[in-house]
């Protein structure tokens, strides 16, 4: 006689002591906080950061009060912690964020024990080291070549500044708002009526070419100041030149009342996810 295996049906209901859903521990939700918050702060230092436009010296490419995400890995110095990311040196053409090689008294910010403070600033870059740079009239010349400026400001006969326009006909040891540091030095990079671009320096411009305090006032940028480049613009609203930079309490909590309430009309909606160029 064959002897059958009795096998006894296995329960699937879970045991009465098992808890079916289990709350977060203090613990584990101070954990998952902190995860979200180091995620963040990574993506802000090494990957992306946020800029917005406080003074009109790119209108008409960018306007104050422009939102911009900036790509802080393409133009960073190659790092070999990280190979796969593809970098590239800055080129001619490109707008840039970067911090400011000065500290202009009355102009820049200092703290609060007197420690001067380089401003991060926008403009387009002209000049990348070896090139040879003048204008006239108005139009950018470089290494023997006019360059297109259908995104800069042009140079009328009512708004023309010898100055600006004609750089570097005029030294900026004449001009008021130039820095003594560059005064000194630069007619050691004059040649040939040109402006040479020294190694491991840049020169910049603002689009709004007769309203920018740009490298015609205090010199070129070194590549260690270029934190960056604008990818678009997540969100504009509209703002007077200079209101964004000022300071105090006061004014920050009014701004902040002011957007609650102009949210709406004031926000340029076709500026939203603008591709900066």
């Amino acid at each position: 006689m064959r002897l059958a295996t009795k096998i006894s049906p296995v329960s699937t209901k879970p045991a009465a002591s098992a808890k079916i859903n289990q709350e977060e521990t203090p613990f584990e939700a101070l954990a998952s906080i902190c995860s979200v918050l180091v995620v963040g702060l990574f993506i802000l230092t090494f990957l992306a950061q946020n800029y917005v436009i406080p003074s009109g010296s790119m209108k008409n490419t960018l306007l104050v009060g422009d939102h911009l995400l900036v790509d802080r890995i393409t133009l960073m110095p190659l790092a070999s912690w990280m190979p796969l990311i593809r970098y590239r040196e800055p080129r001619r053409g490109d707008i840039v964020v970067f911090h400011k090689p000065v500290n202009q008294p009355g102009i820049d910010a200092t703290d609060a024990d007197g420690t001067p403070q380089y401003t991060p600033l926008v403009k387009r870059l002209i000049g990348v080291p070896g090139d040879h740079i003048h204008l006239r009239n108005g139009i950018v010349i470089v290494n023997g070549v006019a360059q297109p400026g259908g995104f800069a400001q042009p140079t009328t006969t009512d708004n023309f500044n010898e100055f600006l326009d004609d750089f570097p006909a005029v030294p900026p040891a004449e001009v008021p708002g130039s820095t003594e540091s560059w005064a000194v030095n630069f007619s050691s990079y004059i040649q040939d009526g040109d402006l040479v671009v020294p190694p491991g320096m840049y020169f910049m411009m603002g689009d709004n070419r007769h309203n920018s305090l740009d490298s015609r006032y205090w010199g070129f940028v070194p590549r260690a100041n270029i934190l960056g480049r604008p990818l678009f613009n997540y969100w504009s609203f509209e703002a007077a030149d200079g209101q964004l930079e000022q300071t105090g309490f006061g004014h920050k909590l009014a701004w902040i009342g002011h957007v609650l309430v102009h949210f709406f009309p004031d926000t340029r909606w076709k500026r939203t996810f603008h591709v900066v160029r």
